[in-house]
């Protein structure tokens, strides 16, 4: 969970006292940044919505159009748009280009069972990047959204490489494999 701190500062030297000392108690209450926001372009939204939502364990938020909708799992908020359904992240550049899926930056999902997820998930009729491999902290593979967008697949090996909570929760508490839903 992320946090933020509301801070009124009247003075510069307020300012060095919090440089100095950001843990200080102050007095004003701190605030929860509930959700980091990740956008995704794809060439059919709808067909994003089922792959995350079906496959995945994702929540769909909103989908007030077709070249848009917004998803969550836990505190991750996903973001599709599709190329040129603008105005917003799928409009094009001043130059004229579109946005496009695909690459390699990718969001991470920490699961518990990576082997019985990917068995899953293939059965569904998943595209997978690669196989699993073993890295430092754990066990990955990367899967790809119906547009070819990577989502990493991570069962971590060793305690440093867990997230605080042990697995992703949705906003009511309960545990989330993806793939499996919630349980």
């Amino acid at each position: 969970m992320l946090r933020a701190s509301c801070h009124h500062l009247e003075s510069v030297e307020d300012a060095r006292r919090l440089a100095k000392n950001p843990d200080e108690p102050n007095g004003e209450e701190e605030q929860q940044m509930a959700t980091v926001s990740v956008r995704y372009i794809v060439d059919d939204v709808d067909a994003a919505i089922a792959f995350y939502r079906d496959n995945l364990g994702f929540t769909e938020i909103m989908h007030p159009a077709p070249t848009f909708a917004m998803l969550s799992l836990g505190d991750l908020r996903l973001v599709l748009s599709a190329p040129g359904g603008g105005p917003g992240g799928g409009q094009a550049m001043p130059d004229g280009t579109l946005p496009r899926p695909g690459g390699w930056n990718r969001f991470s999902i920490e699961v518990t069972d990576l082997t019985g997820t990917v068995d899953r998930l293939r059965a569904r009729g998943a595209r997978f990047r690669n196989e699993i491999v073993t890295g430092m902290g754990g066990k990955q593979i990367l899967v790809e959204d119906t547009s070819g967008n990577p989502v990493e697949l991570f069962e971590p090996t060793t305690s440093e490489a867990r997230l605080e909570q042990s697995s992703f929760r949705e906003s009511s508490g309960r545990s989330v494999d993806p793939g499996l839903g919630g349980s």
